[in-house]
Order: structure tokens, then sequence, then C-alpha cells
């Protein structure tokens, strides 16, 4: 008798499988080749193809200053600190700590990651007759670290995204039972690039003295905000009841998270109680040293104009798309672009047809979206120059018909699937 797979296995299988398939086709999995990467493009199985996939919105990775600022931590301390930080931690730590606390004008702590960020984090500050609410889309390692949250019985619950009248509705629900509602949501969504509504959000928090937000911001740091501080510090003011998380592995051009808390007390209790910052290990010179270096960029009028470049590049995707008719998802001026294509056999053939042609896009399909809405995903940086764009888009254009044609599929099946207007 044939087993019966429970959901998780069944997912597992088709993911199992959907893998195969692209490391199979050479569009995943895939190994970068150069001897020295310069962000604008990359080569793979002897090819040249120029990356559209790549999330260092200002390209700060490759930037010389940051470089120079890792080999000399790297120098003067090696290339760890092998110790928790909870009992000692190089000058590095909180030298990066004070500049990012000025930079977001709020107490900031920094982890290994955003992910690390968020499993520290969370356990903490939820308490035991706290109740959390998830958007459906806020980001994977968000949904995992509330999952530490089960064994103590904590109740939570998910809703549609973006919707602010069920939000409110289960608040209204919730608010005589529990101390305190979390709302988990992300700033900028990594695979549409659309924004959580911040003057819902924050007419909310006003309205309802229970409500705490937790919000994943990593896509909206740097491009966005005063000092790059990202898109929500950029959009609410400073609040008790707000908790910022970022990354610095987009646009700030290095690696780790960043907590951002509105009282040091607050920040205090979480860098001594939170799991990670008492088991894990810290942050590699090198990249304590990278980060400085940025954080001085950021806190500069530099940023001012790296930004400016950055618009104008989105601004030339959006003018473009709209021209030729591509079916970008949600149009707006964040730098993450998603045309959606359908069926997943339609996203292999244009990832494949793109590759060929000299240009390497992100594939998103399941389970990072629903299985009939596969898409192409371009993050646009300041790597990508203005006549990269126009050659991407245009032939976006020629492929996608070809595409469609070949998997019986139809632009107006991709409309439907993604309830776009025509």
């Amino acid at each position: 008798m044939a087993k019966h797979l429970t959901n998780h296995e069944q997912n597992l299988r088709i993911v199992d499988q959907i893998t195969s398939t692209v490391a199979g086709m050479g569009i995943a999995h895939l190994v970068i080749e150069d001897q020295r990467i310069n962000g604008r493009s990359f080569i793979v199985n002897g090819d040249e193809v120029l990356n559209f996939g790549n999330c260092s919105y200002l390209g700060l990775e490759t930037d010389v200053r940051l470089k120079a600022a890792a080999i000399d931590a790297i120098d003067k301390y090696g290339i760890v600190m092998s110790v928790s930080r909870a009992f000692a931690s190089i000058y590095l730590y909180p030298e990066l700590e004070r500049l990012l606390t000025k930079l977001f004008e709020s107490p900031a702590l920094v982890s290994v990651s955003t992910t690390l960020a968020h499993a520290s984090n969370i356990p903490v500050l939820v308490g035991d007759n706290d109740a959390v609410i998830l958007d459906i889309q806020v980001h994977n390692c968000v949904h995992n670290a509330v999952e530490l949250l089960r064994q103590r019985n904590i109740p939570i619950e998910k809703i549609r995204h973006n919707r602010m009248d069920i939000l409110e509705e289960r608040i209204q629900d919730l608010k005589d039972k529990h101390d305190k509602i979390w709302y988990m949501a992300d700033g900028v969504y990594s695979m549409y690039g659309d924004y959580a509504p911040t003057a819902d959000l924050q007419r909310l928090l006003d309205e309802y003295e229970q409500l705490h937000l937790y919000i994943d911001d990593a896509h909206g740091m740097s491009w966005a905000g005063k000092n790059g501080m990202g898109y929500i510090k950029s959009k609410m003011p400073k609040h008790p009841r707000l908790i910022v998380v970022v990354s610095m592995i987009k646009g700030f051009g290095t690696s780790g998270g960043v907590s951002i808390f509105p009282t040091e007390e607050l920040r205090q209790k979480a860098r001594n109680c939170g799991s990670t910052h008492i088991f894990s290990g810290p942050i590699t010179n090198p990249v304590l040293g990278a980060s400085i270096a940025s954080a001085r960029i950021h806190l500069s009028p530099e940023i001012d104009t790296l930004q400016q470049g950055l618009k104008e590049r989105v601004d030339l995707f959006n003018y473009l798309a709209k021209e030729y008719e591509l079916p970008v998802v949600h149009p707006n001026d964040s730098p993450i672009f998603f045309i959606g294509v359908g069926k997943p056999t339609v996203g292999y053939s244009m990832v494949r047809r793109l590759m060929d042609k000299g240009f390497y896009v992100n594939l998103s399909v399941f389970p990072s979206v629903s299985y009939n809405r596969t898409g192409l995903r371009m993050p646009i940086t300041l790597h990508n120059q203005p006549e990269d764009i126009e050659r991407l888009i245009k032939t976006i254009a020629e492929e996608l018909p070809k595409a469609l044609a070949e998997q019986d599929y139809s632009m107006k099946s991709i409309f439907s699937a993604f309830k776009l207007m025509k």
C-alpha cells in the first residue's frame, strides 16, 4: 500500500521537483565563475550575463572603502573573535551600533543576520498573555521565529495581505483578552516590492493602545529615507510601540541584521535575554569593519546622491515597462519589480531565454509564490546601467510572447492569474 503523504511531505516533494528541474535547466543553483566580481555582470557556464538578481541596491558591496575597511579589520583583529558576545566583543561592535543609533535616531542592536535577530527578539518581546497577527506575506524568517511561540500556547493568526480592515476587526476582538496584540509585517515586501500601508498602521497605533508593530524592513534599508534609515522609519515617526528590523546584506552592502528599538531599556533587554546574542557566534571582523565604513557613507551627504541615482533607474524601468505593456504586478517606486508569467513552465522558459540573451533574473516560483503566480523578480541596483535596463525590458517584451506560445498560455491568462487590469 502506498504511503499517504502529509501536506508538509507533499510540499517538500513539489519543492524538490521544481528545484531539480530548474537546476537541471541551468537557471538555478548556478556557480559564478568570475575571479573578480564587478556587480554589473558575472560569468556562468562560460557566458557573461548582466546581473538583475542582486539586492545590493546601492552597489556598496564592491565599494573600495568597504573593502579597505574589511581588510584593515582583518589585519588588526583577525578573521573572527570566536566568543559569544555575551562574554566579550571587539571595539568594532559598539562603534557600529553607535553609528547605527545615530543613523536610525533610535537605539540599535546588531545581529549576525536578520533571521537570527527575529529568532532572538520575538520570544523576548511577546509575553505569555499576548497575541500575534501575521500578514500572510511577511517574510519567511518572521514566520519561522513566531513558531517558537507555539510551545507557550500564544495565539497566532494570519490575515490576508495588507488588509487593514481585517486587522482592525481582529484587534477589536482580541484587545480585551490579551495584554498586547503584535502585528508583524514587512515594510517593503520582497517578492512584489509593494509596501506596508503606513498611514493606516499609524492610525491603528494611535487608536488601540494594545497594538504593537514588529516590522521587517530588510528591503527598505538604504535606498529610502534620511541617511538611508529605510522605508518604515521614513514614513512613521518614532513610536513607543514600533520595533523595526532591517538587513545590512541588502542596500547597506555588508551583512547582518539591525534591530531598532524605541528605548534603550528595551534594546538592553533584547541583548541580555535574546538567545542568539547569548549562544550564537559574532559577526565576523571584516564585516564589522566594512559595516562601519558603510554607516559613515550613510551618515554623509553622499547617500542622497546614491539614492537619486537608484531612483532614476527605477523610474526608467517603470516607464519602459509601461511603454511595452509588461505585466508588472505591483508598479511602484521601490527597486523590486515582479513581472508575472503565471505557469511555472513559462517562467522556466523565460529565464532560460533571457540567459541565452545575456541576462540573469530571479525566477520566483513555488513556494516563494503561489504555484500559478510564477514571475520574474528583478531588483534594480546602481550596478545596472540605463542601457542595461533598456535592453532587458526590450528583450522581455520580445521573448514573453514566444514563451507563452511555446507553453500554450496567454497574456490574458497572466492578467487573470494576478488579477491585473489590462
